[in-house]
């Protein structure tokens, strides 16, 4: 066999093309991940909002005090759904995130759920 056979290996070409393939995803998840957290720390919140007090104005107050102590920038106590199931109160909230990547180019996170 030639050296030239025996040859195994990635190009300069494929090593810039992966390279620009995971450049791109490392930064669309350091952008991504400050988005979940806060996601977390929202489910969190309600959990802990649906827990203090019997009426709509105590959950409300509740959570925009658990949100600035969280650094809850994107859902305020006015967005949050009340209602009572089978005499239990249930704190629902919904809401998006838009992440610009380039241009005319989003990525939208769309994050709901209800207090356990």
């Amino acid at each position: 066999m030639t050296r030239a056979a025996k040859q195994r290996g990635i190009t300069l070409i494929g090593l810039i093309f992966w390279g620009a393939i995971i450049a791109f995803l490392v930064v669309i998840g350091m952008q991504a991940v400050p988005a979940v957290q806060e996601s977390f720390a929202v489910q969190r919140a309600v959990d802990d909002a649906a827990k203090a007090g019997p009426t709509v104005g105590d959950i409300r107050n509740a959570f925009d005090k658990m949100a600035a102590v969280d650094y809850i920038n994107t859902v305020s106590g006015k967005d949050l759904t009340i209602t009572k199931v089978d005499g239990k109160v249930v704190v629902s909230f919904a809401y998006d995130k838009e992440i610009h990547l380039a241009g005319p180019a989003y990525l939208v996170l769309k994050f709901a759920g209800q207090s356990h």
